[in-house]
């Protein structure tokens, strides 16, 4: 249906009332109705679904099954009897009365990696624009997000948290894009496990595949253009391979240092120092904002080496 700029909507802004700091560990309770609304317009409605010729039961089932399965219940919702809950009644109620911030995720997640992957073909619902009104789904979810101040996006099949609008505009939702490549998917995996890492605070772990994912955009770029390296090659002797061959262009290497010590020091000594050596017996703790940061400038070096890649000859 769109997001539509209500009256009050304008007010609020002129009023100064609106979230310009991100929450993590709240969901407003108008959006899970929002997403709901969406759900029926794009997986569609309890008439669509009593409807065996549309693929709605099917999809509901699908989301349903697997989140009973991975919780370990028989049905999701309370105050049903098991045999008699249909699966979208079921997961609906579920949705509407979650308190767990983490399980609403995962129904997001799963809901819109449904209409992302499942409802882009006219055979879902004989739809002709069935792609575009996918689309248009996943912008307003990633639109209700914003409005409601809740710092997640929906991104290539996974919900991850957003710090910085700007900076994930710029830096993160490219890196995601670039790495959907065929070619660079071990990379994008591994992008993306480092962001879920991050949203449930295993910080240590979202650097840790933070730079797995920067040391994979090099070797596959290596391995593009026939440039010899170690397979244990850390990613300062990686990027030295990188410079060697010139993906840098020739004009730039009078800021060849600079960029080496972003590249090469900035990021691994952030994984080094805070995640990849032993802790020792006090616990280390990386803060949040610092796994923030390295996170935003991995985005940032992994957009710039797969563009360098793509404008050389």
């Amino acid at each position: 249906m769109g997001v539509f700029d209500l009256f009050s909507k304008r007010q609020k802004r002129l009023r100064g009332d609106v979230p310009d700091v991100y929450t993590y560990d709240a969901i407003p309770k108008p959006l899970p109705v929002q997403i709901v609304g969406i759900w029926k317009n794009v997986l569609g409605d309890e008439s669509q679904y009593l409807r065996r010729s549309f693929k709605t039961r099917i999809a509901y089932t699908g989301i349903s099954k697997t989140l009973r399965q991975e919780y370990g219940v028989f049905q999701l919702s309370e105050g049903y009897p098991e045999p008699s809950v249909e699966h979208m009644e079921d997961l609906v109620a579920f949705f509407l009365a979650e308190e767990n911030v983490e399980k609403t995720l995962d129904v997001i997640e799963l809901t819109f990696r449904g209409i992302d992957r499942m409802t882009r073909k006219y055979s879902y619902l004989n739809r002709q624009n069935a792609s575009e009104i996918a689309d248009d789904a996943i912008s307003e979810l990633n639109a209700r997000f914003r409005e409601h101040g809740v710092g997640y996006q929906y991104e290539e099949g996974e919900i991850i948290r957003v710090d910085s609008q700007l900076l994930h505009k710029e830096a993160v939702q490219p890196a995601i894009s670039l790495l959907a490549a065929k070619e660079y998917r071990g990379a994008q995996d591994e992008f993306l496990k480092a962001y879920d890492h991050f949203r449930y605070g295993n910080h240590k772990e979202a650097l840790n595949d933070a730079l797995k994912a920067f040391e994979s955009t090099m070797k596959i770029i290596c391995d593009k253009k026939g440039w010899a390296y170690s397979s244990g090659d850390t990613s300062k002797k990686l990027l030295d391979v990188c410079f060697q061959n010139n993906l840098i262009p020739p004009f730039w290497q009078q800021h060849m240092s600079a960029i080496r010590s972003l590249l090469g020091d900035g990021v691994p000594t952030g994984r080094n120092r805070l995640s990849g050596h032993g802790q020792g017996q006090a616990p280390t703790v990386v803060p949040d904002h610092i796994a923030a940061y390295v996170l935003h400038m991995t985005a940032s070096a992994i957009v710039f080496l797969v563009k360098s890649e793509q404008t050389m000859a």
